[in-house]
């Protein structure tokens, strides 16, 4: 199979040969090179036809199993378990796709605990603020306005984090809020035939999160934020005639 596939070969990517790897897989998985329910090729015919190394290949492998579109079989290999949306090309480089994957990985860890922090320490104003977030993103939706929801979506959650108490968790999500907006735009923008549910989803998902914090439990609101942010890095990878 790599002896077919030499256009394969050290391709120019923004990043390391991991992302390049983990790019031209889940170009393959999109345009059906890569079937879903399909084998992929071993690790040694990958490594030859990207012309790396085997644990560069087993690297990018694992990144593809955290984002859910593979699963490993003991003995068997690797096989598809969906296939991304073949329009993802539209929308953002390949490679680019993997930071923003990155950048959820990182989100999940700082803010179910900036969350946690928030049921505990928030104040009365700190509740008002998120509310009005949430209500302004419930207009939006109503509205059909994506890119009002994505910016109120973005004041949710730092609103979120500044009722942990906490400049840092402040600090950090403010450092990343450029790669929040592209994901999320991203998201709506494979979307577009199911925007309105997908839109309906999220806002569930940030209730549940609200009320944890309105209720001051800690373990509900870190759990109902990383729920909502699983959910959302697996969004980023469904089709339209996917569920």
């Amino acid at each position: 199979m790599a002896d077919n596939q030499p256009e394969k070969k050290v391709r120019a990517v923004s990043g390391n040969r991991v992302d390049a790897v983990y790019a031209g897989i889940v170009e393959a998985m999109s345009s059906g090179e890569y079937p879903e329910s399909g084998r992929l090729p071993t690790e040694t015919e990958l490594a030859q036809s990207y012309g790396v190394s085997r644990p560069t290949v087993r690297e990018a492998l694992s990144r593809l199993r955290l984002d859910g579109l593979i699963a490993s079989r003991r003995g068997s290999g690797s096989y598809v378990l969906r296939r991304p949306d073949r329009n993802i090309k539209r929308f953002a480089p390949i490679e680019s796709i993997a930071d923003v994957q990155r950048c959820f990985a990182f989100r999940v860890a700082l803010e179910s605990a900036g969350a946690g922090l928030a049921a505990d320490l928030r104040s009365t104003r700190d509740l008002e603020e998120i509310h009005a977030a949430f209500d302004q993103m419930e207009l939006a939706r109503n509205a059909d306005d994506n890119a009002s929801f994505v910016e109120h979506d973005l004041q949710f959650h730092l609103m979120i984090a500044r009722a942990s108490q906490n400049v840092f968790f402040v600090t950090a999500l403010e450092l990343i809020i450029e790669q929040m907006r592209v994901g999320m735009r991203l998201a709506l923008n494979l979307s577009l035939e199911r925007e309105r549910v997908w839109r309906e989803m999220v806002q569930i998902e940030h209730r549940e999160i609200m009320t944890a914090i309105e209720k001051g439990s800690s373990v509900d609101a870190a759990e109902a934020m990383r729920f909502h942010l699983g959910n959302a890095r697996r969004r980023l990878f469904e089709g339209p005639s996917q569920k």
